[in-house]
């Protein structure tokens, strides 16, 4: 059952992995969910069991995100919620990708999340209410080793959040709200074919964390709104302490390469065990 005084609820990347979970959380919740995602077939599959309201969106294109952010906005309630988390992963040293791959990291995520930022904020300030949600991920509060361009750009997407936030506070709208998720590595499709690279390390120095415990973060989160929360809480303060202090973390970088490779051992292994079991 939906809550229609709520509004819709928009979710990014919605096709499968976190953006999946988190459009079935939402509906569950009582969000109305429309779901967006560059694959319309894939997009409007998930769609189907939540409603079945989904469109195609690529989040690099401005007037697209506008195009769904003013749709949403035409039922009941308008635009309560708008969720950023279309994004790409790409690993190794910056010196390593061609300037296209680079690009179209900071496109996606950087960018891409400036476009939904924006067109919500738009709608929500003429509104006089409404959230944007941001998923970042730890790598907006640390430099992740191996994963420098998309550090970057989820560098930018948090201080782009916290800087629209106060601008708004600043122009006296109090009730659009603009909160940052950052949760540690999460086991998607995203890291899949990582569980060899020596690139994606600092994703598997914490425990992963499913996609439905994230998801769950996420509702809470857009229920009370935040500026800044980690997930968990405690890794969160972790990298904070050595984003804190740089020569220490780069002291620490064998520590962290380490704890990486047995991460990532952990979840060969969790994988296995996993196939190997009979299915009922």
């Amino acid at each position: 059952m939906t809550t229609s005084g709520r509004g819709a609820a928009v979710v990014t990347g919605a096709a499968g992995g976190l953006g999946r979970a988190l459009a079935a959380a939402l509906h569950a919740d009582g969000w109305r969910v429309l779901l967006t995602d560059v694959d319309a077939e894939a997009v409007g599959a998930v769609a189907g069991p939540l409603g079945g309201w989904s469109r195609p969106l690529d989040v690099r294109d401005e007037a697209a995100c506008a195009a769904v952010a003013a749709e949403a906005a035409g039922g009941p309630g308008g635009l309560g919620l708008w969720v950023n988390n279309a994004g790409i992963l790409v690993t190794g040293p910056a010196w390593e990708q061609d300037a296209e791959t680079r690009q179209r990291v900071i496109e996606v995520n950087a960018l891409g999340a400036v476009n939904g930022t924006l067109a919500a904020v738009a709608v929500m300030r003429e509104q006089g209410h409404g959230h944007v949600l941001n998923v970042v991920s730890l790598a907006g509060l640390i430099a992740a080793p191996g994963e420098t361009v998309y550090a970057a750009s989820k560098h930018a997407l948090l201080a782009f959040s916290l800087g629209t936030l106060t601008d708004l506070r600043m122009a006296g709208v109090g009730g659009v709200h603009v909160s940052c998720l950052c949760p540690d590595g999460i086991w998607t499709p995203m890291l899949h074919d990582k569980l060899d690279d020596p690139g994606a390390l600092a994703s598997f120095t914490g425990s992963l964390l499913t996609p439905e415990r994230v998801a769950a973060r996420a509702v809470r989160l857009a229920r009370r709104p935040r500026p800044v929360v980690s997930l968990p809480r405690w890794r969160g303060a972790q990298v904070r302490l050595l984003d804190a202090f740089p020569r220490l973390a780069l002291a620490l970088t064998p520590v962290v390469r380490a704890a990486g490779r047995a991460g990532q051992r952990r979840q060969s292994h969790r994988v296995r065990t996993d196939a190997s079991r009979p299915r009922l």
